[in-house]
């Protein structure tokens, strides 16, 4: 087997190796595009203001209103886009660039939580099912790849072969744990396009933004969605890349 020098430089290839650009390189290039997309339409719909004028955080109340939502507290944070509605506590939380605009993308981005509040409403299976992978992919990602990573460095090295096979066993236990962090990522996949879904169908119904803002908002949320896209096909990729490396060092 070879020296743990040698399994390094043939992991890692300064950081270029094929694994990296087959699996991981493409959907960090999407990743990357989708972000800017996201900012620049959302920077460019944050500069129209809505026909009737109203806020992020009123359009969230109106929203909830209308759907018979009466339990779900909104609230202020800071930060550029990092709204969020937290179903533990029925917290609906609006960013700086949403909570007091009156912009259609400041709506969009509201109605959008909003739609994750009403999925919790009415039982969306898909966003209970999210919630409780949680732990497991605040767990997986955070010490997933560490420990597969090390496993399969560490058994590049090995002098004997139950060393070899206790490496691959933490390589192993660091693939599963990171396979439960990218079901977290598939699963966000339908809860994220729902609540989209769902934003686009209440702003209709209620007439909050009329049929030429609602076009702006389509762009904006369907910019986003591409980030949730991205970040899945990167975890997925990732994951295929810790076994490939993994099977190549099985067979030396």
């Amino acid at each position: 087997m070879r020296s743990l020098q040698e399994g390094e430089t043939a992991m890692y290839g300064y950081g270029m190796d094929y694994t990296y650009i087959m699996f991981v390189m493409p959907a960090v290039i999407l990743s990357l595009i989708a972000s800017y997309m996201v900012k620049s339409r959302f920077a460019y719909y944050d500069k129209v203001r809505s026909s009737r004028g109203i806020t992020g955080a009123q359009a969230a109340e109106l929203l909830l209103r209308a759907n018979g939502i009466t339990d779900v507290r909104i609230q202020h944070i800071r930060g550029q886009l990092s709204d969020n509605y937290n179903p533990s506590t029925k917290v609906l939380s609006l960013s700086d660039s949403t909570y007091a605009s009156a912009s259609i993308a400041a709506i969009g981005v509201a109605a959008h939580e909003t739609g994750h509040a009403i999925q919790h409403n009415v039982g969306y299976s898909p966003l209970a099912l999210r919630s409780s992978l949680v732990p497991v992919a605040n767990i997986g990602s955070r010490f997933g790849p560490m420990l597969a990573v090390a496993g399969i460095i560490l058994g590049a090295s090995a002098q004997s072969v139950s060393s070899f096979q206790l490496f691959q066993l933490i390589t192993n236990i660091g693939l599963v744990l990171f396979g439960g962090a990218v079901l977290f990522y598939l699963i966000t996949l339908p809860v994220e396009f729902n609540a989209s879904f769902r934003a686009m169908t209440i702003l209709r119904q209620t007439g909050t933004l009329d049929s030429t803002e609602l076009i702006g908002v389509r762009k904006v949320l369907t910019a986003a969605a591409m980030t949730y896209v991205a970040s899945a096909l990167t975890a997925i990729g990732s994951l295929l890349r810790l076994i490939v490396l993994s099977n190549n060092r099985r067979r030396r």
